[in-house]
């Protein structure tokens, strides 16, 4: 059983070599790294040769992770709701979909081998390993998903926040005179001290329609790639308000108050959940601690008289 083990780990390893070396990508270096290099000229040798070598190593396994990640993909399956998914985690790059999906492979078979080949070292028995493996395959399939999920609500929930401040400085500029393209880019550029993500969405739509998109169709964009029902909201009223001519400042501001009234309203939603939630750590850590400290030495006392008088 122990040479079938062996000769089975072997193999195994000996495919996982096989593999990396087919997707080990053969391109030439990005111009990235090339004018990375030529800025460096003047800095140290020894910490620019450092830093490149970190960062060839680092594009190597992405580069094996992408290639991966492109192997698996089926050709006739629709990716829009995990390209949409990554969009609203804020990664946008054409390598993003092959990364997620090489990685969501890659770390559950490089946990999984980890697993088996330090279980000996360990002391662990053959059923502890294979139990080790799959329980660590496991997360490492669910690892990736939950990192992604987890930055998107982040960015969400910080659209949220900022969406008031930037609907008055939206506001600001229009009534100031400038059109609602120049009020976009100016938004762009003040709001970055508050939120850099609302900056850079909001300068993602600027591009848009410098590139040739229309003003409707990059605003829907905008709503679909944050996935925040504020920011929908607010990009429905603009699309309505461009449609029938109406007075956009005005919009605006009724639209800010508006989100300042909800976001007052989640607060007071927020403050009236906390005594439910502190009801659970109060009954399971802070009353049995308040108990032993009130009641433990009345206990003792009377254990004590109690056996005293037997």
């Amino acid at each position: 059983m122990i040479y079938f083990v062996a000769g089975l780990v072997a193999t195994s390893v000996t495919l996982v070599i096989v593999l990396v070396a087919q997707l080990i990508p053969t391109r030439t270096p990005g111009l990235g790294r090339r004018l990375a290099e030529i800025s460096d000229i003047n800095a140290g040798a020894f910490e620019t040769q450092q830093r490149r070598r970190r960062q060839q190593r680092r594009e190597r396994w992405e580069g094996v992770v992408e290639a991966l990640g492109e192997r698996i993909t089926h050709p006739t399956k629709d990716d829009g709701p995990t390209r949409k998914m990554l969009l609203q985690a804020g990664l946008r790059g054409s390598r993003a979909l092959s990364l997620y999906r090489g990685t969501r492979v890659a770390l559950p078979i490089g946990l999984a081998a980890a697993a088996i080949f330090a279980a000996p070292v360990v002391g662990l028995s053959l059923g502890a390993a294979f139990f080790a493996a799959v329980w660590l395959a496991a997360i490492g399939w669910i690892a990736p998903a939950f990192y992604v999920g987890r930055r998107a609500k982040a960015r969400r929930k910080e659209l949220q926040l900022a969406l008031p401040d930037t609907l008055d400085l939206m506001v600001v500029c229009v009534e100031a005179g400038l059109g609602l393209n120049q009020a976009i880019v100016r938004v762009s550029q003040e709001i970055r001290h508050v939120s850099m993500v609302t900056s850079q969405e909001f300068a993602l739509v600027n591009l848009e329609i410098r590139a040739g998109t229309s003003r409707e169709e990059a605003l829907r964009n905008l709503g679909e790639r944050t996935g925040q029902e504020d920011l929908r909201s607010l990009v429905a009223m603009l699309i309505q308000t461009d449609r029938f001519g109406t007075s956009i400042a005005q919009a605006l501001r009724v639209h800010s108050d508006t989100l300042r009234a909800k976001r007052k309203q989640r607060a007071e939603e927020a403050a009236a959940k906390t005594t439910i939630k502190m009801l659970f750590p109060l009954v399971m850590f802070i009353f049995p601690a308040m108990f032993v400290v009130i009641l433990g030495p009345a206990v003792i006392q009377i254990i004590n008289t109690l056996s005293g008088e037997l």
